[in-house]
């Protein structure tokens, strides 16, 4: 196991700069998921880490050694793959067992190795067959497999669940955050999907752009987004965010829609703010309250989703309860003031 750190790291392509000057620090046997939207260099700085990717300046550390010109294969890291990248040539043994031979470790130590993997993979049925002849779960298992018998110091993990259909992602994302649990190795996990984020992290680094936006446990970033980006991005259905005035102890929308704050915020008035307040949060019901207009409602199951405008912006509450309502009905709703989030309209940073 290995700590990582990322210090002051630039990457060019030309006279364009993907990442602009990131800092990152990775604790020992930590589970850290690079998170955000496509093209924002999440992919970029993992492969520098690897050494796929040359650094155009800064400094990548790995167990406190510089790397920067390191070859990927003396860095002790081992990278799982989006498309798996299996021989195709080579059965389930022989793919897993492929780095252990050319490093000519001993055959008894090999077997013992891949044995152990295939045993915490459920592999030991495959061993013989060929990558045709696997589904895409377990084609992802090899690939891990393939992983962990070399022992590194540093697991990277590029998007490995995005080929996979839904049932089979969630079966995954279990089996990967149990593997980690099981080895404590240190793991950097690229994705663009944030419920994987969710529930597999120990610490979220949202990326924007080339930039860090926020870094912080799962919940954290849910609960105290540090801006605008991070609000939105974090939370399916996304936050609501209306804009407004702050007017004695509350927030007007241009609509003219009064929207509570606690007593005890005060964010100056007059100020143009950015008003938040997640869809569980927004406590639908048919009595007193801030009155909206339903536009649509998506049952899941366990929840209903209530789309509705509220002077002329479309918000979304979600409930346990089971609501009857058609379009155009009118529908109250009261914001937990426990749960309000306030952004300065023209930075876009939470105001605390």
């Amino acid at each position: 196991m290995a700590s990582v750190t990322v210090s002051n790291v630039r990457k060019t392509y030309g006279d364009v700069e993907v990442i602009h000057g990131i800092d990152l620090d990775i604790a020992d046997g930590s589970f850290v998921v690079l998170l955000g939207p496509s093209g924002c260099g999440k992919s970029t700085l993992l492969r520098m880490i690897a050494g796929l990717e040359t650094v155009t300046s800064g400094d990548i550390a790995i167990a406190g050694r510089r790397v920067n010109g390191v070859h990927p294969k003396d860095r002790n890291i081992a990278m799982v793959f989006q498309n798996y990248a299996l021989y195709a040539h080579m059965n389930v043994k022989d793919n897993m067992s492929f780095s252990l031979k050319l490093a000519k470790r001993p055959q008894s130590e090999i077997d013992e190795k891949v044995g152990w993997a295939a045993r915490i993979l459920n592999l030991e049925p495959y061993l013989a067959r060929y990558p045709r002849e696997l589904s895409g779960g377990q084609r992802q298992r090899v690939a891990m497999g393939r992983a962990i018998v070399r022992d590194p110091a540093v697991f990277l993990f590029d998007e490995p669940l995005s080929n996979l259909d839904a049932k089979l992602r969630v079966q995954m994302r279990t089996e990967i955050k149990e593997l980690h649990e099981r080895l404590k190795t240190t793991t950097v996990y690229v994705t663009h999907d944030q419920i994987e984020a969710m529930t597999m992290a120990d610490r979220i680094v949202i990326l924007r752009d080339g930039i860090i936006e926020q870094i912080g446990s799962p919940l954290d970033v849910y609960d105290h987004p540090a801006n605008l980006f991070v609000a939105e991005f974090i939370g399916s259905p996304a936050m609501n965010l209306l804009k407004g005035v702050v007017d004695g102890n509350s927030v007007r929308m241009d609509s003219g829609v009064v929207l509570p704050l606690p007593p005890e915020r005060n964010p100056g008035q007059g100020r143009k703010v950015v008003y938040g307040v997640r869809p569980e949060h927004m406590g639908p019901g048919t009595g007193t309250g801030i009155k909206a207009t339903v536009n649509v409602t998506e049952p899941t199951g366990p929840d209903l989703h209530i789309y509705a405008d509220l002077g002329g912006e479309e918000i979304c509450a979600i409930t346990s309860e089971r609501l009857t309502l058609s379009r155009g009905d009118t529908i109250s709703f009261n914001p937990r003031l426990d749960r309000i989030h306030l952004f300065d309209a023209g930075t876009g940073k939470a105001i605390t």
